[in-house]
């Protein structure tokens, strides 16, 4: 039945005392969802990948149309980190060299060393678990290029030959080992410049790693769209793998804390290194734990070698240039994400090769940014010994991201407490050597 022309139809109550209600239940509504969003900008970025990684999970699960379709947000986010890796490499290590000073005190050589043991001891038990327990990581290698080298040899002759590459060049094709020996030859050079040109490359590092910080801030919806149209893609049996390359990473990292650091420690000082361990695991490594960020936790670490009576002069040096430098952590993250790489495409991997991976790993860790997740864009770094497509390696580096949730917090925990570690370890030592001295002349 119409209504006659003119007579409007009651569709609806708009009495004052109908229409509040509403506007309060839109005002509640509008005040919950920025409470929410404003409890997601303030929560930290563990908690945001693994809310971005649950949701992946959920919607590749119940709906994988749509998980396939989201799918372009973690293609985004792989192309970012592809394009900012690069330079953010460049940059990093020429500011960190131009920026040394010579004539450091010849008392932190022993805490360098330990730092350089730890390290490469790291990448090489990394190599062994990686050869005990190999894993496959689900990748899409229909765009693979290149030959795959077949021996040490062809490893080094790719290796040479890719360092004599102009910059513009290697920055394009993202042709990390030219990089790193334009950054080293620029570094060096540039450490008789003028204060302003150190600042203004201090500054510059600075920026790229805000990039960096910007680009990683995004993983929660990278890694979502990831999961999603990975998992929707190649079924739950991604994640046994995931799974399996995270538990041999973390059982690496824990190794190194329990067993390779206090028998380095033990050595130094000659005597039970567990009590100082775990009193470092509780005040040190906790904190980086949660923060994930070494240079973050260089403040805790300073007053905890306060706190035991360690030489100042020794830890006001160990501690900062430890928090650069010493990433046993990050170069049981490049091994084994390298040879895992390495496993899923079919490559052979000798030991003279393997050896090697473990110089370069050690060497890269070096250069890791201090950001969470640093270490893996170092990765294609080390997959490029193999003769792996940046492509791959990239999708790698994105894999990395999905389990970084807890490896990221490991790594940090195992580079940041081991500063303490083995800073004590010097110092105690020497004391013991002062007091012994001290007895003979009496």
């Amino acid at each position: 039945m119409t209504c006659p022309v003119g007579v409007v139809r009651p569709s609806a109550d708009l009495s004052p005392k109908a229409i509040k209600p509403r506007i309060l239940d839109s005002v509640y509504n509008m005040n919950t969802l920025k409470r929410i969003a404003s409890a997601y900008s303030n929560s930290s970025l563990v908690l945001r990948i693994f809310i971005g990684l649950v949701l992946g999970i959920l919607l590749a699960y119940f709906a994988p149309d749509a998980a396939i379709k989201v799918g372009l947000l973690g293609e985004l986010f792989v192309l970012a980190l592809k394009a900012v890796a690069p330079v953010l490499v460049l940059v990093l290590v020429i500011s960190s060299l131009a920026a040394h000073q010579s004539g450091q005190p010849t008392h932190i050589r022993p805490v360098l060393l330990m730092y350089l043991i730890s390290t490469f001891s790291a990448a090489a038990l990394a190599v062994c678990a990686s050869f005990l327990f190999p894993t496959m990581l689900s990748l899409d290698i229909s765009s693979a290029e290149g030959n795959p080298p077949g021996s040490i040899i062809d490893v080094l002759h790719n290796l040479l030959t890719s360092i004599f590459v102009g910059p513009v060049q290697a920055l394009n094709t993202s042709n990390y080992i030219a990089i790193l020996a334009w950054a080293v030859a620029l570094g060096i050079f540039l450490r008789h410049a003028a204060p302003s040109t150190r600042t203004m490359l201090h500054d510059v590092s600075g920026a790229f790693t805000q990039v960096v910080r910007f680009v990683i801030a995004q993983a929660p919806i990278g890694i979502f769209g990831l999961v999603a149209s990975t998992l929707a893609a190649s079924g739950f049996d991604a994640l046994y793998g995931y799974a399996r390359l995270l538990m041999v990473m973390v059982g690496c990292m824990l190794v190194v804390t329990l067993v390779v650091n206090p028998l380095l420690a033990y050595i130094k000082m000659r005597r039970n290194p567990y009590p100082l361990l775990f009193t470092v695991l509780r005040e040190s490594a906790v904190t980086a734990f949660f923060t994930r960020s070494s240079a973050a936790n260089i403040p805790v670490n300073l007053r905890l070698c306060e706190k035991l009576k360690l030489d100042k002069d020794t830890y006001s040096i160990t501690i900062p240039l430890g928090a650069t430098i010493n990433m046993a952590g990050a170069a049981i993250t490049i091994s084994v994400m390298a040879l895992a790489t390495t496993h899923t495409l079919g490559i052979h991997v000798d030991l003279p090769t393997a050896l090697l991976l473990c110089v370069v790993s050690s060497l890269a860790a070096a250069g890791v940014s201090g950001v969470a997740g640093g270490s893996l864009l170092l990765i294609p770094m080390a997959t490029s010994l193999f003769g792996i497509d940046t492509e791959i390696a990239m999708q790698v580096v994105a894999i990395g991201f999905v389990i970084g949730v807890v490896q990221d917090s490991f790594e940090t925990a195992l580079n940041s407490h081991t500063d303490v570690v083995f800073t004590a370890a010097v110092s105690y030592a020497g004391e013991a050597r002062a007091a012994q001295a001290e007895r003979v002349d009496a």
